[in-house]
C-alpha cells in the first residue's frame, strides 16, 4: 500500500488519511476551504451501507462528491478533484473504483490512493466482506513544471523495476500510529490560528 517513490512521511499521510476518513479538519469550511472530501463522502455513506443491507450485488453504491452548484459558483478556484467513488462486491469481495477529474501525479496521487483505499477497507469491513480491488483513473493525470525531476526519477526508478513498495503492515502502520499525537497537535494549531 506504500510506494516506495511517496515523497511525505509518516506524519503528512496519517494526517491526510484522517482528514479523508475521520473529517479532521472539516472545521476549515467556511475559513478558507469551500469543503473537505470527508464531509461530501460521509454524507454519503448511510446510503452505501443501506444500499448494500438491501442487495449486496448492488450496482447503485455510487458516491458523487461533485457539487455541481458549489463546485461551478462564479469565483471557485477550487472545485471537487475527486468526482466518482463506486463500491462493488464480486465473488464475496468490495471493489472500487475513483474517477479523479485532475491529479497531480507527483505530488498527491500516492496519499489520495493511500486515504481511498483506506475508505475501501472501511467500508468492506462495515458491509462484512473482504477486501478486493482498487481502480484509481484521472481524466487529466498531470505534472507541474516544478516537479518534472521528481516525475523523472519516478519514471527510472520503475524502469529499473524491482519492489516499488512498502508493506503497510508492521513499521509503516506502527510509525503512523506514533504521528497521531502530532498530527492532534498540528490540527489544534491550525483551530487556534483561525480563532475556533
Amino acid at each position: 500500500m506504500i510506494s516506495k517513490q511517496f515523497i511525505g512521511g509518516f506524519e503528512e499521510l496519517e494526517q491526510y488519511r484522517q482528514e479523508v476518513l475521520d473529517g479532521i479538519l472539516d472545521f476549515r469550511i467556511g475559513h478558507g476551504w469551500d469543503y473537505t472530501y470527508h464531509e461530501r463522502i460521509a454524507k454519503q455513506l448511510p446510503f452505501i451501507y443501506e444500499e448494500f443491507a438491501r442487495n449486496l450485488y448492488t450496482r447503485r453504491a455510487v458516491i458523487d462528491v461533485r457539487d455541481v452548484p458549489k463546485d461551478t459558483e462564479k469565483g471557485n478556484d477550487s472545485p471537487a478533484c475527486l468526482q466518482h467513488i463506486q463500491f462493488f462486491v464480486r465473488d464475496g469481495k468490495m471493489h472500487m473504483k475513483v474517477l479523479m477529474r485532475s491529479n497531480d501525479a507527483a505530488e498527491a496521487t500516492f496519499m489520495n490512493a493511500f486515504a481511498f483505499i483506506c475508505l475501501l477497507k472501511k467500508v468492506a469491513k462495515k458491509v462484512g466482506v473482504k477486501v478486493g480491488t482498487y481502480s484509481h483513473r484521472a481524466n487529466s493525470f498531470h505534472c507541474y513544471e516544478k516537479d518534472f525531476r521528481l516525475l523523472e526519477g519516478y519514471v527510472a526508478n520503475i524502469e529499473k523495476g524491482g519492489d516499488l513498495t512498502y508493506r503497510f503492515k508492521g513499521f509503516f502502520e506502527d510509525m503512523m500510529k506514533e504521528a497521531r499525537p502530532a498530527v492532534k497537535q498540528k490540527v489544534e494549531q491550525v483551530r487556534a490560528n483561525i480563532g475556533l
